[in-house]
């Protein structure tokens, strides 16, 4: 019931025993890439704004790229692979020659952390869905509903929570 996680889909970066960062992905914000990081803003997947990655430090920027076909993470200067496809960008790299080489660039203001244990606690508790991540949801419109789009293609049971009733007002 957390308002800021309630419905998101939050994307793990790594997770090692001295805690976990992932971003939430689900969370466009007004702010265009252009106003805060204007070399990387023309190369940003629509809608071009920052997303919301989390509460914890939300004047630090992350960028995740997701390669096209053929791409090896571990080829690419200012790349740090995280899963697959998907890579962790280095923002003081060039962003003209890292552009042709992915299909989305998406960037999110702050991110989601945990302490050592923290997650997994949470996990325990029945606080969160763990389900395996697509590439293509790191750079997903927001329009598509992401948070519904990733239930229903987990199954039943899972699958029946994507048609809850639209959220109700959070103070």
């Amino acid at each position: 019931m957390d308002k800021n996680f309630r419905r998101t889909v939050v994307y793990v970066i790594h997770h090692r025993s001295e805690g976990t960062l992932g971003v939430v992905l689900n969370r466009p914000s007004e702010v265009a890439v252009h106003d805060v990081l204007p070399k990387w803003g023309d190369h940003a997947t629509l809608p071009q704004s920052l997303f919301v990655g989390g509460p914890v430090e939300q004047r630090t920027a992350i960028c995740l790229a997701t390669l096209r076909a053929g791409e090896d993470v571990g080829a690419i200067d200012g790349v740090v692979g995280v899963r697959g496809p998907v890579g962790m960008v280095d923002l003081d790299g060039d962003p003209e020659a890292l552009a042709p080489r992915t299909r989305g660039l998406r960037f999110f203001a702050g991110y989601s952390g945990w302490d050592a244990g923290q997650l997994a606690g949470e996990i325990e508790r029945g606080d969160w869905l763990v389900v395996p991540a697509l590439p293509d949801d790191v750079i997903a419109d927001p329009d598509t509903e992401l948070w519904s789009r990733v239930l229903r293609r987990q199954g039943p049971p899972l699958a029946y929570l994507a048609t809850h009733p639209g959220d109700v007002k959070l103070n």
